[in-house]
């Protein structure tokens, strides 16, 4: 015995759920200023400042474009530890799962957007990268109330390949670098391209659970509801009483059948 309640050992006690009490506590208990989400505002602070590096004497000074690569570099490399240390300890906020999305389209829309304007990548490209991120943003909001769509090894590799390749294309590379680059960048493409499509798919089935469970639910409701107005005892009874006065007649006359 520990002498702690159920909840702190483990117990049944008190099982967190999502959007519970419990899991309301626990997410307010974290202070917006964990270094989780310090990190978070550090991408976001980052992204302003590679935008003015990339850019600067044209966008074509490979010493100031080696600058926005390192600043770039940062961004990704803190995108991997915010969400694992706020996951970790405990440290996750309203703040960040708002802001850490929010950082991670950012830095990468900037760097996209700068590098089409410059005339390194093709429009096309940004504009498929984008589109499909912004429109994955917007199905998490069409199927929240019915769960949570949880990151898929494609969508891990799409994210390495998309800061891989965007890596490159910042860095003024030459000669078979130059051409590796595009290679990267067309299989980030692909990837980015096949996992949204899977994205969308389980997002209609998420979706269709969700409204199939909410009609079960509702039926459900109605039932007992219906069960316990008043009178709906006696009529209870009735309905349960019947079949035995059927079967008392119908043993009657059977009996009187075979007396003749």
């Amino acid at each position: 015995m520990t002498g702690a309640p159920a909840s702190a050992t483990g117990g049944s006690g008190a099982t967190p759920v999502r959007g519970g009490k419990l899991g309301t506590a626990a997410v307010n208990q974290a202070s917006l200023w964990n270094i989780a989400n310090l990190l978070t505002m550090a991408r976001l602070v980052l992204v302003p400042g590679f935008v003015m590096l990339l850019l600067h004497n044209g966008g074509y000074d490979p010493a100031w474009r080696s600058f926005a690569w390192a600043a770039f570099a940062i961004a990704m490399i803190t995108d991997l530890f915010d969400g694992h240390l706020a996951r970790t300890y405990n440290l996750v906020t309203d703040f960040g799962k708002i802001a850490d999305p929010i950082a991670d389209k950012a830095i990468m829309g900037a760097a996209l957007i700068c590098l089409s304007y410059l005339g390194d990548l093709p429009w096309w490209v940004t504009g498929v990268i984008l589109f499909r991120e912004l429109g994955i943003t917007v199905l998490r909001f069409w199927v929240i109330r019915h769960g949570v769509i949880p990151a898929s090894r494609g969508g891990k590799m799409k994210t390495l390949s998309q800061g891989i390749a965007v890596g490159m294309y910042v860095l003024a590379l030459t000669g078979p670098l130059a051409t590796l680059r595009f290679w990267v960048m067309a299989v980030a493409v692909v990837l980015t391209v096949v996992t949204g499509l899977d994205y969308v798919r389980q997002a209609v089935v998420l979706r269709r659970q969700g409204l199939a469970a909410e009609r079960s639910a509702a039926a459900q409701e109605a039932v007992e509801a219906a069960a316990e107005a008043p009178g709906s005892s006696e009529g209870v009874e009735r309905v349960s009483g019947a079949p035995d006065r059927i079967s008392g007649t119908s043993g009657a006359r059977g009996a009187a059948e075979a007396e003749r």
